[in-house]
């Protein structure tokens, strides 16, 4: 797959390609003719955040009992 980096062209090519709605196509001309097609992509959605592991957690709630302690202490 080819890539480019927006920050690499023209300051109007680049917001036209990152303006592109989801689904939009945008054609690229050359001569008068259809020299190639891009089309507008929903943006990455966030992966949600994972829940600690109950081991991991654990450990979390012991070290912060072990520093109030020591602060106690």
């Amino acid at each position: 797959m080819k890539r480019i980096d927006l920050d690499d062209l023209p300051p109007r090519i680049a917001q036209l390609l990152a303006g592109l709605e989801a689904g939009e196509e945008l054609l690229l001309v050359q001569g008068g003719a259809v020299a190639g097609r891009i089309l507008g992509a929903s943006p990455p959605q966030a992966e949600p955040e994972a829940e600690p592991l109950p081991e991991d957690r654990a450990a979390e709630i012991f070290e912060q009992f072990r520093s109030a302690m020591e602060d106690e202490f």
